[in-house]
């Protein structure tokens, strides 16, 4: 069986994360997806808790028609030292032969420590930007059509753009 792994803030989920994440179970039988920075909520790098951005994965690949039986969803607090880092990721995981990621960091730490990287498709990436979409939220502009409707719907439930706009008007951001 061939399991691959994806990591993303998920700040929120996104189309294009949808569409990357339909795309790597084309060529795997199982995904791992890891909810980075799981450590960190009600900034505006990271707005949403670990748990908010697994229910909006969840909520996400179940409306894209993905079968959840072949998605393990995990949150990976970060260690502050790339050199553990992936020591750190595979503590958590279950085991994986493959890792998706455009990311030259995270491409580097996995080559060293034996794994196969491969690219990510990138989906609409001009406009599918997670950081632009919490702009956006910000700056009361149209953001709903970028993300599945079953987030856009989670986010206004959990009140995320007036969180977002409260953590923008403070000086000293809460990390929770």
């Amino acid at each position: 069986m061939r399991r691959a792994l994806f990591i993303g803030r998920f700040q929120p989920i996104h189309i294009g994360h949808v569409e990357a994440i339909k795309h790597i179970l084309s060529e795997n039988d199982e995904l791992i997806i890891v909810v980075g920075s799981a450590q960190y909520s009600h900034t505006f790098d990271n707005p949403f808790t670990a748990g908010e951005r697994i229910e909006m994965v969840r909520m996400a690949l179940e409306e894209a028609g993905v079968d959840l039986r072949r998605v393990l969803i995990i949150p990976v607090p970060d260690v502050g030292s790339h050199s553990i880092w992936v020591a750190h990721v595979k503590s958590l995981a279950p085991s994986f032969q493959t890792v998706y990621t455009n990311n030259p960091l995270v491409t580097q730490l996995f080559k060293e420590a034996g794994y196969e990287v491969k690219p990510i498709n990138m989906f609409r990436r001009d406009e599918l930007i997670a950081t632009r979409i919490r702009k956006m939220m910000v700056g009361d502009e149209e953001w709903r059509a970028l993300v599945p409707k079953s987030v856009a719907q989670f986010i206004e439930k959990v009140e995320g753009v007036k969180r977002l706009k409260m953590v923008v008007s403070t000086d000293s951001p809460v990390h929770a």
